[in-house]
Formats: C-alpha cells, structure tokens, sequence
C-alpha cells in the first residue's frame, strides 16, 4: 500500500475510526433480532388445534400482535440508526460503546417480545409484561436519540450536512420519547390500547421522509 493510500484510510485525528466496521456489526445484530422474533409464532399441536386449526390459530392473537409491534419497532430504530451512521463521518471510542448499549436493548426485544405475547391476556401478569416491554422499546429510542445527539456534539458528521437536514433528523428521532412515556403509564390500566400505541409510534417512524442533502 502507497504512502498516499495509508493518508487516505486512516483516520483524521488519533481516537476515530471509521464506521465500516460499526454498521456492519449493528447491522448483524438488528438482523438477528428482528429474525428471533418470528421464532415464537407457534400452534401447539393439540387435540384442539388438530380439529379446529383455524380456531387455534385466531387464538394465538397476542404472538401476531407482539411480533408486528416489535418487527416495526425493531425496523424503524434500524432505520433511525441508518441515518445516523449515514451521515457520520468518523466514529470514537464512546460513540461505539453507545452503540453497543443500543444494541444490547434491541437484542433484548424478543425476550421482551415473548413475555408480552404469553402473558397480555392474564389479570394479573399484563400490566407489568406491557410496561417492561414499554420501558425496553423507551430506553432503545433515547439511546437512538442520544447516539445523534452525541454524534453531533463530539463532531462527527459529515462537515457538508446542512444545518436543515440536522434539525430534522434530530427532531424525527425524538418525538416518540414522550409518547412512550405516556404509554407505559397507560400499559398499567389499559395493556391492549398500550401495545396498540407503541404499534403506531413504530408505523410513524416507519413513514419516508425527504431529506434533502446537499
């Protein structure tokens, strides 16, 4: 390798890296999580569901919603992380360590995930297995919201993003953070109306934007 090709793959100041290795990585662990979902969607074969398939598989309701509000979930923070890293120029040793916590919650999910789907429709379990899902889906926004936040401050976007496309990343990222506050607060009374609402929060963050670069 040139002396030309080192000046122009290494990092401009000592402590940032590049962020091949760090969408790759994010990138692995989102598809895994997202791919674990499905796995928890099963009939049990039983006496019943052998003479009444259809019935059995109306009854398994609460897996169907549980995996479509993480599946959207999963994918718009996804989407949010794809953005952030698009317009990131280098990454530091923090911005890796945030990224990682962020992961961790989303690896978490189908835990999450699995407990909301079993245990939405007793008395006495829903309220708490909605307001830890709540809680999980709650802290992976903020993080996703802070990893912008402190891309931003330390410096490192791109030098040519407009100051335009900035403000509204950093506002699309963080409108949801009150909404699921609310909800968790709703999830202790009202499970159902609560998954319902995360469902939305995760459909609006699904919606395509225009963002226009320069």
């Amino acid at each position: 390798m040139s002396v030309e090709d080192d000046e122009v793959s290494a990092p401009d100041r000592p402590g940032r890296r590049r962020t091949a290795r760090l969408e790759a990585f994010s990138d692995g662990v989102f598809a895994i999580a997202i791919t674990l979902l499905v796995l928890d969607l099963a009939i049990p074969v039983t006496q019943h569901s052998e003479q009444r398939l259809m019935d059995a598989i109306g009854d398994e309701w609460p897996g169907y919603l549980g995996y479509l509000v993480s599946f959207s979930t999963v994918g718009a923070v996804w989407l949010g992380h794809s953005a952030i890293t698009d317009y990131l120029d280098r990454a530091d040793a923090t911005l890796l360590r945030l990224n990682l916590l962020l992961l961790f919650f989303v690896s978490f999910l189908p835990f999450r995930t699995r407990l909301l789907s079993e245990y939405i429709t007793t008395d006495r379990a829903e309220g708490v297995a909605v307001t830890f899902y709540g809680l999980t889906l709650l802290v992976a926004g903020a993080l996703l919201s802070l990893l912008w936040r402190y891309a931003l401050h330390a410096r490192l976007v791109r030098p040519d993003t407009g100051d335009e496309e900035i403000t509204l990343l950093t506002h699309r990222l963080t409108p949801g953070l009150g909404a699921y506050a609310l909800l968790i607060i709703v999830g202790l009374f009202q499970p159902v109306v609560a998954v319902i609402g995360y469902l939305v929060i995760a459909v609006f963050f699904l919606i395509p934007v225009r963002i226009r670069r320069r």
